[in-house]
């Protein structure tokens, strides 16, 4: 069986901290984060396409830019959540801890499934890359 795949890069600056990290990555920074869609579809459209890149561009990748870009992702159970939130308005209180694992799972099994609608296509993997030289992977196996 054949299975098509496209794949649609955004990039965009956020920052994180990883509550309870034993090192650097307990300070609050931030990273150029390369995000990854691939989406697969068992067959073309009526275009020869799996999917339109703008309908990626308009959805996930605007979603992306909505909620993360320049903005500091902490975990809502981190200890200093509250304070961060109370002196600067670009914080976001996320349910997990932001890691680029984490991130690249809540993108995969929350957020694509509430933004691609077209049941003939799934998401099937998501790709987040912190800077260059590291990236993690989230995608569904059968």
């Amino acid at each position: 069986m054949k299975i098509y795949t496209v794949c649609k890069k955004h990039i965009i600056s956020t920052g994180h901290r990883i509550y309870g990290h034993p090192g650097k990555c307990a300070n609050l920074h931030g990273h150029s984060y390369e995000f990854h869609f691939y989406i697969t579809a068992p067959v073309l459209d009526n275009l020869g396409m799996v999917v339109d890149f703008s309908y990626i561009k308009q959805t996930l990748c605007a979603w992306l830019d909505s909620n993360y870009d320049h903005r500091m992702l902490i975990w809502e159970q981190d200890p200093i959540a509250q304070e961060l939130l109370a002196i600067d308005k670009s914080v976001v209180l996320v349910p997990y801890n932001p890691s680029a694992e984490n991130m690249a799972n809540y993108l995969l099994t929350v957020v694509a499934p509430q933004l691609i609608t077209n049941p003939q296509v799934k998401v099937e993997k998501v790709m987040v890359g912190e800077g260059p030289t590291s990236i993690a992977t989230c995608q569904m196996k059968e």
